[in-house]
């Protein structure tokens, strides 16, 4: 069977970022400074558009509130003004050279209500047309443990297996109600999954019953890593949702149409060999930005 090659990917953010008042009255999350390992300041977004290109995506869409595109426009697409160019160091001025051609390869969308991470998602479903596309998350950062990206890995996967990709990673039990979590069979041993379930914030009980993986040590569970390759039809799934204003926690959520997918499709789990930073909350940001700079860091994942 063919495999349609995946050349775009979908970046939410267009939520308020509650966890981070009142700093996001001023500053949306996804432009939030963090350091990288070269040492050079970049707002949040910007890491996660590094990572899609490097990893061979070739367009990216930003979904934003109406209100936030003319920022985001202006960090992607307007190069500093001549007079404040010239003080760049040389290093930073050719940067900002890079930083307008990563600008072409960048297109912002808008979501013009802010009715849930589900329906964030929707408001792509023209742009990326009838394709598979990697779905990455607006407030988390990654780095991987290998000589391949994070999302280099998911689209390895996807070329493998030619059907829709989560990225996985292991929480304990006692966080994993902030997680959408999953259930399957081992393809491959601490590698591979066939999903049988996938599950939004479950209790401790609910998951002990019903979310218990082979191997996995006790207490601890598969939950999703932030990171997705998935098939056109989640678009059909999304909307019936909307259509039927079937809404969960008062909003459009995207778990629960990506398991009516997984039931209508095939679906892998995939342990992700690297590490998430969720900058959408406080506790969180501080570590990443002590953390992402690291190159030697451990693999544990934070939420």
């Amino acid at each position: 069977m063919q495999i349609t090659k995946v050349r775009k990917a979908v970046i939410p953010a267009a939520g308020f970022g509650t966890r981070l008042f009142p700093a996001t009255k001023v500053v949306k999350k996804e432009l939030f400074p963090i350091i990288d390992q070269d040492g050079r300041a970049k707002p949040v977004i910007l890491a996660i558009v590094e990572e899609a290109i490097t990893a061979g995506i070739t367009e990216v869409g930003i979904v934003v509130q109406p209100e936030d595109q003319e920022v985001f426009i202006d960090l992607f697409n307007n190069p500093p003004k001549p007079e404040l160019f010239a003080k760049l160091s040389p290093d930073n001025q050719e940067y900002s050279h890079y930083l307008q051609e990563l600008g072409s390869k960048v297109t912002i969308l808008t979501q013009s209500e802010q009715l849930g991470y589900g329906h964030a998602v929707f408001c792509a479903k023209d742009w990326v047309q009838n394709e598979p596309f990697l779905l990455m998350l607006g407030d988390h950062v990654y780095k991987s443990n290998t000589e391949k990206s994070c999302a280099r890995q998911i689209l390895d996967m996807y070329e493998q297996v030619n059907h829709s990709v989560i990225g996985l990673t292991t929480m304990s039990a006692q966080i994993i109600h902030k997680a959408g979590c999953v259930a399957g069979v081992w393809q491959e041993f601490n590698s591979l999954l066939s999903l049988t379930k996938i599950y939004e914030k479950p209790t401790v009980d609910y998951a002990r019953q019903n979310l218990l993986v082979e191997g996995i040590a006790a207490d601890e569970f598969l939950c999703i890593f932030g990171l997705y390759l998935l098939t056109p039809q989640i678009f059909d799934c999304l909307a019936a949702h909307i259509e039927q204003n079937f809404r969960e926690r008062g909003e459009f959520q995207l778990t629960s149409c990506l398991e009516e997918l997984r039931q209508l499709e095939k679906m892998t789990g995939y342990i992700v060999k690297g590490k998430c930073f969720d900058t959408g909350m406080p506790d969180a940001y501080l570590q990443t930005m002590i953390d992402f700079r690291n190159k030697d860091i451990g693999i544990i994942n934070d939420i």
